[in-house]
């Protein structure tokens, strides 16, 4: 008896509405490495800042996903498609050339006809993360909250002075050591470290400037293979802590699938404590790959039909659930 209660339980309708969750159905499942700096990159915004003395509120931050280089670029929060992209090709593209992929999050920005347009013209391929999951790409986030951090720490109570500090913080943060490469971002991708107020005795010139054409090649290459050897590391270690206590569920198109609906995701269907947390059963469409499905949701909401695998769980809803297993009979 025990078991049929709880098989009955777990296949019951009003129970999947009312204590859906988010399940630890995902494994960690990185990136592509790059093979080389600049061609793999990684875009975002930081809002919500004080308006400074030249008007801007917010910095467009770029990240290369290899050398982990990055550029932050004071912006407003009301620039459109067009304005990013020049902005884009005037301080990332005159200085890095054109990248061969760009990971975003789903802003109005660059989700727009001319964003996609433009680079599809120009065959760069645009990569988008799940609606409300920032995890997709972490390396981003975390960049975010060190500027905001660095920014919190040398502007203090000068609230509308943060644009004059951002080229100090961009330098310092591209010649610290970074730990997943365990080189500075300047010397994976110009070979050396540049001079800093610190350095009161500066390299000699031969070792520097003195190296011929040969030398230098291979000095990169190398430099750049164990870069990659320890991001290989790094993405190991982290997977193995990451993974503790997750399972991976594969979904496949066709299958029918319940949706836990977050409260950021879905405001409107969350606005009380006593709605219901989840919904479906929805069919999946497509599988983008293991941790993300597109689903069918048949007009009922508006938005990204993309849904994190931790928010999905499969329908076993039987028939059994839909008749009173205590009827005279049974």
């Amino acid at each position: 008896m025990k078991r049929d209660v709880e098989r009955i339980c777990e296949k019951c309708i009003t129970c999947k509405h009312a204590k859906s969750r988010v399940l630890p159905h995902r494994l960690y499942n990185p990136l592509p490495i790059p093979s080389e700096p600049w061609v793999d990159i990684s875009m975002d915004f930081v809002l919500g800042l004080p308006r400074s003395k030249r008007g801007k509120d917010s910095v467009f931050v770029v990240v290369d996903r290899f050398s982990k280089m990055a550029h932050f670029i004071p912006c407003h929060k009301t620039d459109d498609a067009t304005n990013i992209a020049n902005l884009f090709f005037k301080e990332i593209v005159r200085l890095h050339g054109v990248p061969r992929s760009i990971v975003s999050n789903r802003d109005a920005k660059f989700l727009s006809h001319f964003w996609k347009t433009l680079w599809g013209k120009l065959g760069t391929k645009l990569l988008f993360s799940t609606t409300c999951h920032p995890q997709t790409d972490g390396q981003i986030e975390v960049v975010n909250r060190t500027l905001s951090t660095l920014l919190l720490i040398i502007i203090q109570k000068n609230l509308k002075t943060w644009e004059e500090c951002l080229p100090h913080v961009e330098f310092a943060y591209n010649r610290t050591v970074h730990s997943a490469t365990k080189f500075s971002p300047f010397e994976i991708v110009f070979g050396f470290n540049p001079l800093t107020p610190l350095d009161l005795l500066p390299l000699p010139i031969d070792e520097r400037a003195s190296m011929d054409g040969k030398k230098k090649a291979g000095f990169v290459k190398q430099l750049h293979e164990r870069t990659r050897q320890h991001i290989e590391k790094r993405i190991e270690q982290y997977a193995t802590q990451a993974n503790k206590g997750r399972k991976q569920v594969v979904f496949q198109p066709g299958d029918w699938v319940w949706v836990h609906m977050r409260k950021e995701r879905f405001p409107a269907q969350r606005r009380s404590k006593l709605v219901p947390r989840g919904d479906g059963p929805f069919q999946v469409v497509a599988r983008i790959n293991d941790n993300a499905y597109k689903l069918d949701l048949r007009g009922e909401y508006n938005g990204s039909a993309t849904f994190n695998v931790s928010d999905l769980s499969p329908f076993d809803v039987g028939e059994d659930s839909r008749m009173n297993p205590f009827e005279e009979g049974e």
